[in-house]
């Protein structure tokens, strides 16, 4: 039987979903940290059903790094959740036919649960707790993720109840500027990395930090700070291609893909234009608000051919950026 105290925490998880109202990433964000604790886990995610795939578009935990990892469902507990509509249980996903070995290998995970998350009578998705251990979940735990995955899919529900068609875009996409979110960004990166790997196309990843975020928010209000992200991200989608990818990663950090560059001054190139197109003040409410970021770059192939080692020393030179803007203004 389940204990009082974890009865008492789903039904506080419960409270925390309805005051996130129809925000669809910040409930699956929310349900993922909130199952590390609730089932005593070292990982959790939501993996939704996109096609042939499973895709993480929120992780905690040990999945933290494998946002839009891919996952084909015919080969995968997640998948096998989804055609089966019930909660499924793992002890050992190494030696487990019905696992992905080689993903679970590379995670860490030895054990795990899934359960479905039904959306309009279909299933679209599971919430998966995972453990590096063994044998580490039992009955009781697959109990309360079946109570937590019921509440999950009907909040999912309300989140997209006038618009139902628009739950894999509410999942992908942030929901102040609509740019895609960190989920998205990651997918779209892995995929276009292992392109370029096989085709030995370049690709450039950039991280950008929008400057005097919190100075606006706190002395014009937080109105004005979601009028200069607006902005932001309207500058920010009109100066990249439609073969390029431009997201906002969290907060005031954004992040855009270039695929292909041109082999000789491509990358400089789109340096200049979102310089250009990214820096300088608007008027919101009749006072002039500045508009700048920091920005890093790293390449493949002349800086690795890994996602997070790339986004890592992109992120790095941003801050490197941005120290040597705050010197400058010093």
């Amino acid at each position: 039987m389940t204990t009082r105290e974890k009865l008492l925490e789903v039904i506080a998880i419960q409270t925390e979903v309805a005051r996130l109202g129809l925000d669809l990433g910040g409930l699956m964000n929310l349900v993922v940290g909130r199952t590390l604790n609730l089932a005593n886990a070292d990982g959790a995610a939501v993996e939704m059903a996109e096609g042939d795939d499973m895709v993480y578009r929120a992780a905690a935990g040990m999945a933290a790094h494998s946002l839009g990892l891919r996952l084909q469902r015919g080969s995968s507990l997640s998948g096998l959740c989804v055609s089966e509509g019930r909660a499924l249980h793992c002890d050992d996903a190494l030696s487990d036919p019905r696992t992905d070995r080689a993903a679970c290998a590379k995670l860490g995970l030895r054990s795990m649960i899934v359960v479905p998350l039904r959306h309009h009578g279909e299933t679209v998705g599971v919430l998966k707790a995972m453990s590096s251990q063994v044998g580490h979940f039992n009955e009781r735990h697959v109990a309360l993720m079946e109570l937590l995955s019921d509440l999950v899919g009907a909040a999912m529900y309300f989140a997209t109840r006038y618009a139902p068609g628009d739950l894999f875009h509410k999942a992908t996409h942030d929901g102040l500027t609509d740019l895609p979110n960190r989920s998205l960004f990651l997918d779209r990166l892995r995929s276009s990395l292992f392109q370029s790997v096989r085709d030995g196309q370049p690709l450039a990843v950039l991280m950008l930090d929008l400057n005097g975020l919190k100075p606006i928010n706190d002395n014009h209000g937080h109105r004005a700070g979601d009028a200069v992200l607006l902005e932001f991200a309207r500058r920010l989608r009109g100066s990249v291609r439609q073969s390029d990818t431009a997201a906002r990663l969290g907060g005031d950090e954004f992040g855009v893909m270039l695929r292909p560059l041109a082999a000789e001054g491509g990358l400089e190139t789109a340096l200049t234009r979102l310089r250009q197109q990214l820096n300088g003040g608007f008027q919101f409410e009749g006072r002039s608000l500045p508009v700048a970021a920091s920005m890093g770059v790293a390449c493949y192939p002349e800086d690795g051919d890994d996602v997070a080692q790339l986004m890592e020393l992109a992120d790095q030179r941003m801050y490197h950026h941005k120290r040597a803007l705050q010197h400058v203004a010093a």
